[in-house]
This record gives C-alpha cells, structure tokens and sequence, in this order.
C-alpha cells in the first residue's frame, strides 16, 4: 500500500523545471563526516564511538529510501529527515570544536603532540566545513527539491550566477558543490567571497561558521608551532 501510495504521489507530482540533482554528492559528505567521527578521539566525540554514525546512517537510508538517485520528491517528512540529518552533523561538528578548543586551552595531555593535534585539528576542522555546507544546501531556497522545481525570486545565498545571468545557462541551479566551495571558502577566507548571504539566518550561519573555523585554525596551528618549537 505505501509503495501504491507514494507511486501516486510521485505521478501527481509536477514535473522539475530542470534535472533534479543526484543524490550522490549529498550522500558521500553525509559518510564522510560520519567516517571523520569515527576516527575522532574519544574526548572529541558527541557520545559513544557508533552512537552519531549510527543515526546519521539511519537518516541517510530514510532519504535514500524516500526519494532515490534524485533529489526532485516534496515531503514534509522527507524534509524533516533532511534537517535532522543536517542538525545532528551541525551539533556533532561544533560540540568536537567546542571540546576542541578546551583541551588546546587547559593543556590537555593530546595537545603535547603536534601530529596526534593537527590530526584532530584537521579533522574537526573538515567536519565543519561539510557540515555547514550541507545546512546550506538543505535550507537555501527550500532544499534541492524546491530548487528543482522552482527558484524564488529573492534566494536566500546569491551566487555568481545568479547575480550575473548572462554567465550561467539557462535556468541555471546550485548544486551541492557549489554549497561545498561556499562552506570551504568561508571556512579559509572567514568572510564571503563569490557568494553573498542575503537572508538574516544565512549571514548568521556563515558568521558562526567563519567563528569556529577561525578559532579550530588560529589555536590548533598556534599550539602546534608551540610544540614543535
């Protein structure tokens, strides 16, 4: 019957305006970050070693599952997956910078190696980095099933593209790499560089991220000079 069901759904379903997006791209940074916790000290973890992979595994099945290969099915419930997924990966990224920056404050005794530091540096660093993309890319202009279907009229992240029409293809849309270079971008150069936050909760997400990235790299680089001095 849900099989029925959902078959329905998808025919009364309107047509994209453009090809959806794979649902590959999304799906690996979802297994990376959820590879990165894995091998994430025990003092930087949110919980127990398999608590976070878990759920973010069960999340990403439940997506998969609900709307396969493309990104183009409008669900309330899909989309309350979505963000869940992209909260828990948010919340595990900042609690490891949170436990991250304390132990480089009060000296803790992993700090005493610079490799054992810059591998966690980095790795907490990286899990930021996909985390905030994938919140950009879930909450831009409804998600990338909304975007498949419809650009508003004032997005909410503006990119190149859309700010200069004429360099971009006809009904052009961002993908999940064009979220993936913003969370980079902004994570090194600490402000916007190509794309410009326009809504008050994307400048709010990009200065919370500029935040933590400064203090993963401003600490975690000044400790390890510290330690290799």
């Amino acid at each position: 019957m849900n099989r029925m069901t959902r078959a329905r759904e998808q025919e009364l379903e309107p047509r994209p305006a453009v090809p959806p997006e794979t649902r590959w791209p999304m799906a690996a940074a979802v297994i990376a970050s959820a590879a990165l916790t894995l091998f994430l000290p025990d003092y930087l973890r949110l919980g127990p070693r398999w608590a976070l992979p878990l759920a973010e595994g069960l999340l990403l099945v439940a997506l998969v599952s609900g709307d396969p290969v493309r990104i183009s099915r409008r669900s309330s419930a899909l989309r309350c997956v979505s963000i869940a997924l992209v909260v828990l990966l948010v919340c595990s990224a900042t609690w490891s910078t949170i436990r991250l920056i304390d132990d480089l404050i009060h000296g803790g005794a992993e700090t005493n190696s610079a490799t054992a530091l810059l591998y966690a540096g980095s790795s907490v660093w990286i899990s930021t980095v996909l985390a905030f993309s994938l919140l950009y890319f879930e909450l831009d202009s409804g998600g990338p099933a909304a975007r498949a279907h419809h650009m508003p009229a004032a997005p909410a992240l503006a990119f190149p593209q859309q700010l200069s029409p004429g360099l971009a293809a006809p009904n052009w849309r961002p993908r999940y790499v064009d979220y993936l270079y913003l969370g980079y971008t902004n994570s090194t150069a600490l402000s916007p560089t190509d794309v410009m936050p326009l809504a008050p909760w994307a400048k709010c997400v990009m200065t919370l991220q500029s935040i933590v990235s400064l203090m993963i790299l401003g600490l975690v680089v000044a400790r390890a000079v510290n330690v290799f001095a």
